[in-house]
């Protein structure tokens, strides 16, 4: 990933970590937080875990 898109996209992360069930996120599989979401032009899918304030990123595609 190029210095450009990796700042945009660390970016839209750390907003995302603030609402990991909001930017436009679906849930997978009807579990609220296995979640999927396309951020910088990245598809991302990922966990959420409430109680440890933690955000766990398990597959990253390019667009």
């Amino acid at each position: 990933m190029d210095g450009a898109r990796r700042s945009r996209f660390e970016s839209a992360l750390r907003a995302m970590a603030e609402d990991p069930y909001g930017h436009g996120s679906t849930p997978i599989n009807k579990e609220e937080d296995r979640r999927e979401a396309t951020v910088a032009d990245v598809v991302v899918r990922y966990y959420v875990s409430e109680s440890v304030l933690t955000l766990t990123v398990v597959r990253l595609v390019y667009l």
